[in-house]
């Protein structure tokens, strides 16, 4: 693979919010495969459907409960993810006010945002000024887990 379409991958820094300062490129040594669930919106909401592979990620990126998702959309640009990136994910069932993470609404649909938990509920913010928010009730939604590194380029992926 040439260094041009090799993958980089970024693992989130520790407290800082995320945004373009909150990466740090990390080298593609001691590989190991997680699972890659399927795809995840960073848009309108989608149909959750498992779509089981793998893909190979530097050891220091995974933790006990580990997954990827592809990204399709544009609505997390501002926190440095793209569409076609692969986010990993740790699973998680809540997240901190403010934090990027995997959200399934009313057990059907999944979605990429940033969590704020506000008097009348949620709020899902796309890290886009051009998108709107998704305003909900605190029962319609299920945090999967949150974002902890992203791989962007053609990444070793097997199905």
């Amino acid at each position: 693979m040439s260094p041009l379409h090799a993958p980089h991958y970024l693992q989130r820094l520790h407290n800082l919010p995320l945004n373009d300062a909150a990466w740090e490129e990390i080298d593609a040594c001691q590989l190991m495969e997680i699972p890659l669930l399927g795809n995840i919106t960073a848009g309108v909401p989608i149909e959750a459907i498992a779509d089981c592979g793998t893909v190979s990620v530097p050891s220091r990126m995974v933790r006990r409960n580990t997954y990827a998702l592809r990204v399709r959309g544009h609505s997390m640009i501002n926190c440095n993810i793209h569409d076609g990136d692969i986010i990993i994910i740790e699973r998680s069932e809540s997240a901190e006010n403010g934090e990027t993470a995997v959200v399934m609404i009313n057990q059907q649909e999944v979605t990429l945002k940033k969590l704020y938990i506000e008097k009348t509920g949620v709020r899902l913010q796309p890290a886009n000024d051009s998108m709107a928010p998704i305003y909900l009730k605190n029962a319609d939604i299920e945090v999967l887990g949150m974002v902890m590194g992203v791989v962007r380029g053609n990444a070793a992926v097997t199905h």
